[in-house]
């Protein structure tokens, strides 16, 4: 049996794809994103904190209107990319920390933003992961939390948990609308916009940028195939396995 911790797993699943994460189509677009800018506007001195940056696309998408962004994460390989592609680019105010995101290494009321893309479904402890991104936010700060989310229902929660871990088992849990909005509020948030959105995912990319194993890729699509009408339909199941993501923009604000 492994006794591998969480953290290894995740390091262990992301490092090697660090590159297929900077280049990817699906992460480096979308209107999550572009409303970053407008939340941004206005601030050109301000300190901004990418929470799990992942391939980097919010600190790139946001380095131009303010004054630093730390993209942190868990993953060396992650943010060695994310800083050569900053380096490409030329954004000399993108800097790199490496770390858990249930224990920051910065002060108290050090950032001016924090936000957090495609990443809250892999931290192993949601609740300090989000007490922590509170205690390092200014007063007057604001919090942005992007990310895939259940719909909700027993069926289709099960769904989606079932093919995120076999696809990569580093995943813990797409929270729902609600889980979200109560765990901010234990954190010292008030809650602010909400907006929801669909992603497609093509299933054979979805696959192989996480080089997911074919037993586990057929075992996804064997599920898919047995699921009854209430998951095809909400999922939008195509025939080659790709299916219709549910994501969500929330906006916290510290109380």
């Amino acid at each position: 049996m492994s006794e591998k911790s969480h953290a290894s797993l995740v390091a262990e699943q992301f490092g090697p794809r660090a590159a297929a994460y900077v280049a990817s189509a699906v992460h480096s677009q979308g209107e999550d994103l572009e409303a970053l800018t407008a939340v941004v506007a206005g601030y050109a001195r301000a300190r901004v904190l990418d929470l799990g940056c992942g391939g980097g696309h919010v600190s790139f998408r946001v380095a131009p209107h303010v004054g630093e962004v730390v993209a942190y994460d868990l993953s060396r390989d992650m943010l060695d990319a994310v800083a050569g592609a900053a380096a490409e680019r030329k954004l000399g105010n993108v800097v790199t920390q490496q770390g858990m995101v249930e224990k920051l290494p910065f002060p108290a009321a050090s950032f001016d933003f924090v936000f957090s893309r495609f990443s809250a479904h892999h931290w192993q402890d949601f609740s300090a992961a989000l007490a922590e991104a509170r205690r390092v936010l200014k007063p007057s700060g604001r919090a942005v939390f992007m990310d895939a989310f259940s719909p909700g229902p027993p069926l289709l929660d099960t769904f989606i948990q079932t093919v995120e871990m076999l696809r990569d088992p580093s995943h813990v849990r797409d929270y729902s609308r609600s889980e979200w909005e109560q765990a901010l509020q234990r954190a010292g948030f008030k809650l602010g916009a909400f907006v929801q959105r669909r992603l497609r995912l093509d299933f054979p990319v979805w696959i192989a940028r996480m080089n997911t194993p074919a037993v586990r890729a057929d075992a996804i699509r064997s599920l898919e195939a047995e699921m009854p009408a209430d998951v095809v339909r909400h999922f939008a199941i195509e025939g080659d396995g790709s299916f219709m993501l549910d994501t969500m923009s929330l906006e916290a604000l510290p109380v």
